[in-house]
């Protein structure tokens, strides 16, 4: 059976992520913004904790790790390159290494950029990617630490997923999102109608987390630096993608 993926909203506008395998009972939470939410979570479903991954050193994303391990004492993986301020890990992790979930077998992906050292966790069989601050719905993340074109290439690494794979995203700013890439990609109908789900769902209080990689390549202007309409509203027709993209996250830290 494939994994049971739970989206667990957590502090204003943080997601963490229980992923569960039924075959063997193994469960894995995917970072820790605060813990009120998460053990509630595993409350309600029963399960026991096996694994923590961990994507970077973030406060919203590791800060509820000591009071959830209190309770559920685990594994826990993270990028070795981000060791000195993670938590304490069992596991340091480098891009290509194995990691499981009871009987599933995800890959490290390196996707630095946000920050130096943030990985994401991709799981083939569960068609499932964990990209944190990375790729995010609609978006990516601010560049804190890498440098654009450092977040350009990790992007593109994703990317090139298949089109099924379901994106688990570290926020809910997929509406924020959606009004600059309009500013972008005016005159795409994908994107205007993604929009308009967006505020449908939001509207109700349902996550527009997760979202497949095949609507990101359709609607993400942060995955679209060669689109020809894009260049043309940027002004910058026949440029290299890395250029564009730089341009695209400059305007984004701006809008």
């Amino acid at each position: 059976m494939p994994l049971d993926i739970r989206t667990i909203p957590c502090l204003s506008d943080n997601y963490a992520f229980l992923a569960h395998d039924p075959d063997t009972g193994a469960t894995a939470l995917v970072d820790a913004p605060e813990a009120a939410p998460i053990l509630a979570a595993l409350d309600a479903t029963g399960w026991r904790l096996s694994d923590v991954l961990l994507t970077h050193h973030h406060y919203d994303h590791v800060d509820g790790l000591p009071e959830i391990m209190a309770a559920h004492p685990a594994r826990v993986v993270g990028a070795a390159a981000d060791a000195h301020r993670l938590p304490a890990l069992d596991v340091q992790a480098s891009e290509g290494d194995s990691v499981t979930i009871g009987s599933e077998t995800g890959t490290v992906i390196d996707v630095s950029g946000h920050t130096v050292g943030h990985i994401a966790f991709y799981f083939p069989g569960a068609r499932a990617v964990f990209t944190a601050d990375s790729l995010m719905a609609l978006g990516c993340g601010r560049v804190f630490e890498g440098t654009k074109p450092q977040m350009h290439e990790s992007l593109q690494k994703l990317a090139g997923l298949p089109g099924d794979t379901a994106v688990y995203s570290g926020h809910e700013y997929t509406a924020a999102n959606g009004k600059f890439a309009l500013s972008i990609d005016p005159e795409n109908p994908d994107l205007i109608s993604r929009i308009r789900g967006v505020a449908e769902k939001r509207a109700s209080g349902t996550p527009t987390v997760p979202s497949l990689l095949s609507e990101e390549l359709a609607t993400n202007p942060f995955l679209r630096a060669n689109d020809p309409a894009i260049q043309a509203h940027l002004g910058m027709e026949g440029a290299n993608a890395t250029d564009v993209f730089t341009e695209i996250r400059t305007r984004k830290d701006n809008f």
